[in-house]
């Protein structure tokens, strides 16, 4: 009975605009009273900070302010300009060109933010301005952007996948490496739907570029290109940890910003440092009371609860993954990415267990399902905020997004019934 009163209670509260962390706290304290009673939740009100405080000591979480400010410093300075004047000219021929920039952009730069939001609010006023200028439907120019910042969380670093990584115990490198092949499916999967567009709509192409160009616009991005193949091989190789590899990333930003293009003033790294530690501030408070909320969900008996229906139901991994997968699309319409890993990561993660799923298959089937969320109606953070960027009604928003859904399905059915697409690389890593 109390886990019902206390899910119905955090959907209310969503609905009704509460913070996800406040809602959290306010209905995990909630809950936390129905189970023992009032006065004695009062009197042990401290376990509250105790377990919100706990649930931050843990290393991994250290790599997440450091990869929001590592994407802070590339969207302060001109790296992103440069990043989306080489995709354009790279793959600015094809149909729908700037579109496929647009793409092609968002992959470059998920290896420096390792968030979708960061992809969306940084990069995404430089594309939506570039698309629309040059004749691009506002409503598909935004639909492009919305969908292509979903690689970010896939294709390493990914924050959501570090997040994973503290409730599972599953190695962070090992995730990194099985965001990869997904992540580059996942590209060329939107990028053949902006082909589809651009041929039925007529959208203009550039000329297919000359070495020189290539070679021209490649010298201007190469620094930041590099940041992606530093991570990857570093933590490959040994010669760093992924919690290490975030600050790679920060101090690697800071320099190629500051001290080679000189993009970056001392008042605008000190602006960005505040941005930055107001996000994780967010983040960790999100996470602490997410922790709470999951602690009470596990003593109000959901997670045994769901755990043997679950495997009452699903006899076989496969549909045990069409389960998870109906679930983390539902839950990714209502609950932030973070939230969801933290409060249903741990009930779910035991069972794909017990049934041979390869964990770090499973981990990157949940964030792409999130991630697919922050595209769906009504709460699907990305949405909102591209739309302000493109200066849309949020029903042509989701009217031009709907579409641009379905090769982000293809490739989570492919990961679902081929596990090596996931598996492949990690396997590799001893």
């Amino acid at each position: 009975m109390i886990y019902l009163v206390v899910t119905a209670g955090l959907i209310l509260l969503l609905v009704l605009g509460f913070p996800i962390g406040v809602a959290l706290g306010i209905i995990g304290f909630s809950g936390y009273m129905l189970n023992i009673g009032p006065v004695m939740a009062w009197v042990n009100a401290g376990i509250l900070p105790q377990k919100m405080s706990y649930s931050l000591m843990n290393f991994l979480l250290i790599s997440i302010p450091l990869f929001i400010f590592a994407a802070k410093i590339m969207n302060g300075s001109g790296i992103t300009k440069r990043i989306f004047s080489f995709a354009n000219t790279v793959v600015g021929f094809l149909p729908g060109g700037l579109g496929h920039a647009n793409v092609v952009s968002s992959l470059i730069f998920s290896g420096m933010s390792g968030a979708a939001v960061s992809d969306a609010s940084g990069l995404g006023q430089i594309e939506i301005e570039a698309m629309t200028s040059h004749g691009y439907d506002p409503d598909f120019s935004a639909a492009v952007t919305a969908s292509s910042s979903t690689i970010g969380p896939i294709f390493p670093p990914s924050v959501p996948m570090v997040v994973f990584s503290t409730i599972s115990g599953v190695s962070v490198g090992k995730l990194f490496l099985g965001g990869v092949i997904p992540g580059l499916l996942m590209t060329a999967a939107i990028m053949v739907m902006i082909v589809i567009y651009a041929m039925k709509r007529g959208y203009e192409r550039l000329p297919v570029p000359t070495p020189g160009e290539v070679v021209l616009a490649f010298g201007k991005a190469l620094l930041p290109m590099l940041t992606p193949v530093i991570l990857l091989i570093g933590i490959w190789t040994g010669v760093f940890t992924p919690t290490e590899a975030a600050a790679v990333a920060a101090l690697y930003a800071l320099i190629v910003s500051a001290g080679v293009y000189r993009d970056l003033s001392f008042s605008g790294l000190f602006q960005l440092l505040k941005d930055t530690a107001r996000e994780t501030a967010n983040i960790g408070f999100v996470i602490a009371a997410a922790a709470f909320y999951g602690w009470v969900l596990a003593r109000s008996g959901m997670t045994m609860f769901l755990a043997e229906w679950i495997g009452s139901v699903a006899t076989s991994p496969l549909a045990f993954l069409f389960l998870v997968n109906i679930f983390f699309l539902i839950v990714g319409c209502f609950l932030e990415a973070i939230a969801a890993i933290l409060v249903f990561g741990p009930i779910l993660y035991p069972v794909s267990v017990t049934l041979g799923i390869d964990p770090v298959q499973f981990g990157v089937i949940m964030v792409l399902n999130l991630m697919i969320g922050l595209l769906t109606p009504p709460f699907g953070i990305v949405l909102f905020i591209v739309r302000d960027l493109a200066k849309i009604t949020f029903r042509q928003m989701i009217r031009a997004t709907i579409p641009f859904l379905v090769p982000l399905f293809a490739v989570l059915i492919l990961m679902n019934l081929f596990p090596g697409i996931v598996t492949w690389l990690p396997g590799m890593l001893k």
